[in-house]
């Protein structure tokens, strides 16, 4: 499928009735639904995941979302100082939305706005799998590099 991109500042159309938005609020519920559909967050019925999906939006530096109407479809985001590097995260599309170019356009439309406002260093981790998705929009692997996370208490 090709898409056909139309864009107004903070609006990407890409076929009919489904566009890309940079938000700085969105529907928490939905979402927390399209974290919980990627296996990133807990299944429990907790009222502060809502408010916690509600904040990673509002402080995130650029938040995505792909929209078909009212419901959110898709989502991305980029953490930044915005001004020199940012990793993007996140980056997911509901599974009845896959393989129409939808994760792309996230990607395309991070990038964007990334350029626009002069971060020149735009780095992200990959599952594994989808180094080629990643690839072909661009990214190369990090050579001699290897991604760290802190250890929870917990684990």
């Amino acid at each position: 499928m090709h898409l056909n991109l139309s864009t107004n500042k903070d609006n990407i159309y890409i076929m009919d009735n489904i566009h890309i938005e940079t938000v700085k609020e969105a529907d928490a519920a939905q979402v927390l639904e399209l974290y919980r559909l990627a296996g990133w967050w807990e299944m429990d019925d907790d009222p502060k995941h809502e408010q916690k999906v509600a904040a990673i939006i509002a402080n995130t530096w650029r938040f995505v979302i792909v929209k078909s109407g009212d419901k959110i479809i898709g989502m991305g985001r980029a953490i930044s100082d915005g001004v020199s590097d940012a990793y993007i995260q996140d980056v997911t599309v509901h599974p009845q939305w896959r393989g129409k170019g939808l994760g792309k356009a996230i990607i395309r439309t991070l990038v964007e706005r990334l350029k626009q406002d002069g971060v020149g260093w735009i780095g992200l981790i990959s599952e594994p799998g989808y180094e080629g998705f990643y690839q072909g929009l661009g990214f190369g692997v990090m050579q001699n590099y290897t991604p760290f996370l802190l250890k929870r208490e917990n684990s």
